[in-house]
Parts: C-alpha cells; sequence; structure tokens
C-alpha cells in the first residue's frame, strides 16, 4: 500500500519536475561539452549574469557555478614572459616527422605564414587565434587555437601577419605583445584563415568582416551627457595610424598612437570598472567568458573552462572589443539577454574538426551566418578549454 502512494506521487510530481526543469533552461543555458576519450559527456552549466552596457558596447558575463582546474595550462603572455616558451623565425630549430625522429628544418630562411615555437616548460601551452606576438621579422597572430604539450619538439606554428613593410630585426625571436587583434581581424585568422582577409581587416577595411555595420563611428556619447573621449576611430583612422612612419605599417601602433590608443584605453579602463563593480557579487560563481554586443546586434564570445583563464585573457580581450567597438558606427540600440542567450546555445551545422592524438581537439561548427569553435584539450583529462562563436557579415 505504501508503495502505491509513493508510485502515485512520483506520477503526480513529474509535471512539476518538468516545468523546473524548463525554467532552469531559461534561466540559464547549459552548454554541452563533447564526450572525452573516457566517453563520459561532462556537461559545463553556463548562465548569463546582466549586461554592462557603456557607449555602443555591450558586455553579457557567462557565469559558471563549475570552476574547472586549469593550472596545468599557461598562457602564451606568461609562458613567453617567463623563457618556458621561444618563438622564433623558421630557422635552425629542429621539428618532428611522422616518426617522431628529429631532423633540421628545410634552409628556405624566415617565412611569413610560419614560424617556430618551442615549449620548455612544464605546462601543456594554451594559444589562441588573434595573439600577437612581436619581434622577429615582423609582427605576427596566432593563426589558430590550439595546445602545444610541455617538452614538445620544436614545431612549425601557422601565423598570419599584422605587420607591413619591416622584414629585419635585431632578433629573430619574438616577445609577448600582450595584445589581440579585434575581431574584425581575428575572425579573418580563426574562421576564413586567409592572410589577404587578415591584413585588410587590419587597415579598417572591416565593412564585410563582421554581421552588421562597421567602418565609422560618430563622435560623441551615445548618452545625453557629452564625451570625454577622443574622437572615435573609423576605417580611414585605423589605415592612417598603421600606415605612420612608413614604411613600417604595424597593428601594435593602433594602441601607442595618439588619440587613438587614448580612446581605447579610457574606454576600456570605464567598461572594466563597470564590469568588476557588477560581477563582485557572485556568490560561488565565477565569470568564465563574455558575449559581446555592438549597438543591437549579438556578434562575438570568448568562453573558458575556467575563470582563471578568463582572467588572464580578459584585459587583452576588453581592448580588443574596445577597437572594434570605435569602429562601428554609434548607436542607441541595446540587445536583450534572450538576445544574447540564442547566441549561446550550441551550433548544429556542419563540423570540420582536427586533432593531436591525446593533446587536443579541434571543432569549428558552421551555421548560416554563425561559425562556433571549440578547442578541448584530452589530457591531463578531457576538457573544453575555450569556446568561441561569430557572427558573419552576410
Amino acid at each position: 500500500m505504501q508503495s502505491e502512494r509513493v508510485r502515485v506521487l512520483w506520477v503526480l510530481s513529474l509535471p512539476i519536475l518538468v516545468l523546473l526543469a524548463a525554467l532552469s533552461l531559461a534561466i540559464g543555458v547549459p552548454h554541452p561539452v563533447q564526450a572525452g576519450d573516457d566517453g563520459q559527456s561532462p556537461q559545463q552549466g553556463w548562465r548569463l549574469a546582466q549586461p554592462i552596457t557603456y557607449e555602443n558596447l555591450t558586455v553579457f558575463p557567462v557565469v559558471s557555478a563549475q570552476d574547472a582546474d586549469t593550472s596545468a595550462f599557461a598562457t602564451l603572455d606568461e609562458a613567453l614572459a617567463s623563457g618556458d616558451v621561444v618563438v622564433t623565425e623558421q630557422g635552425n630549430y629542429l621539428r618532428r616527422t611522422r616518426e617522431a625522429l628529429p631532423l633540421p628544418f628545410p634552409q628556405p630562411g624566415a617565412q611569413v605564414n610560419q614560424l617556430v615555437l618551442v615549449n620548455r616548460g612544464k605546462r601543456q601551452l594554451l594559444l589562441l587565434a588573434g595573439e600577437v606576438v612581436s619581434g622577429g621579422n615582423q609582427d605576427r597572430i596566432i593563426g589558430k587555437d590550439r595546445i602545444v604539450p610541455a617538452g614538445a619538439a620544436p614545431l612549425p606554428l601557422d601565423v598570419f601577419c599584422v605587420e607591413h613593410g619591416r622584414w629585419t630585426g635585431e632578433s629573430a625571436n619574438f616577445a609577448a605583445a600582450n595584445l589581440m587583434v579585434h575581431p574584425s581581424v581575428r575572425a579573418k585568422a580563426a574562421v576564413e584563415q586567409n592572410q589577404n582577409e587578415v591584413w585588410a581587416a587590419v587597415r579598417g577595411d572591416t565593412q564585410s568582416t563582421l554581421g552588421g555595420a562597421a567602418g565609422g563611428v560618430a563622435g560623441g556619447r551615445i548618452g545625453s551627457a557629452p564625451s570625454a573621449l577622443s574622437p572615435p576611430i573609423n576605417g580611414r583612422s585605423l589605415d592612417s595610424v598603421i600606415a605612420l612612419n612608413a614604411p613600417t605599417q604595424a597593428y601594435a601602433k593602433i594602441y601607442k598612437s595618439s588619440p587613438i590608443g587614448a580612446s581605447v584605453e579610457t574606454f576600456s579602463q570605464e567598461v572594466d570598472r563597470r564590469f568588476h563593480r557588477a560581477n563582485s557579487g557572485t556568490g560561488r560563481e565565477r565569470v568564465v567568458g563574455v558575449i559581446v554586443a555592438y549597438g543591437g546586434e549579438v556578434t562575438w564570445s570568448d568562453v573558458f573552462a575556467s575563470s582563471q583563464l578568463f582572467d588572464a585573457y580578459w584585459p587583452k580581450l576588453l581592448r580588443s572589443y574596445v577597437v572594434e567597438a570605435l569602429t562601428r558606427t554609434a548607436t542607441r540600440e541595446t540587445v536583450s539577454l534572450i538576445d544574447a542567450r540564442d547566441f549561446l546555445r550550441p551550433a548544429t551545422g556542419h563540423i570540420r574538426e582536427e586533432s593531436d592524438p591525446g593533446i587536443y581537439r579541434w571543432r569549428e561548427r558552421s551555421e548560416g551566418q554563425i561559425a562556433e569553435i571549440e578547442l578541448d584539450a584530452l589530457a591531463p583529462k578531457p576538457i573544453g578549454l575555450h569556446w568561441l562563436r561569430v557572427l558573419r557579415a552576410k
């Protein structure tokens, strides 16, 4: 009799459980991490916090109560600064053959789209498409998300040029630039993987790079108060800045020039202040990423496995988002939380996959205007390290 009552109560409670599950999905969209080599399918629960808006830039913090341990991974900037990683022009370093036998590199000299990387540290190295390395014969950006294991043999590293006119340097080695190119450039590297389009985006030809209008920003603040910023950037301004002091045309000059550099720093500092104030009381949840909108359109996201990784990348990611904002048309439009949630949903389109067995798996999904890239580490245990989503132009 008692078991019959329990069965009846269970049946009656099913609708309530279904309703609670639906409400949970409406509040925070869980993003599935692909099954690892052990066959398990862990889930990373993500929730969107209230957005931070300044000028035409809106940032939605992505928070999670599950903060993965990513201490086994080093970022490019910290590894270069410590000397654990060396990046240099192609030369006399060794590479691995299919039989894992060391053989000397061919000797054609330096190449624009390939460097050599050596990870001499004790941690795996995380590389993100769009990170800038400075020095050598010419500044470059990392071409694709990937992981380099500790102690690996010197390996060829695919890169893109972001500096024209210089092909010489005092040293063949590269240093940490602490810069990430802005989304219009980064998309051409990460998604399109095309050198000509990368350089066109660096020059400020951003109108056909991401979804929405770009290539010119009206002066003044979007709100009613007068602006304290210098005049925003447009495509022609970017072009003239990076061409300053020809023949060297370097992307890094965007951040060093005045008034553009001052605009970027002032804008970034205000967004950062609001961001940290809004997320200072998240309790057990931690910020692990952001969804980014310009005006009334969501166009970008960077989400990580841990708050530790997000904190490491946030300063240079924020400045890259700001450069993009300053190249876009000023508008009073803002996006809703529902729009941002929709952008967070996993794509279901065509899949392209690459991997280094036992090290990492890179996966790209394309669905209409959306391109989504996931980087999964396979060791020391399967984990989704970075998730990138881009709204491409029509």
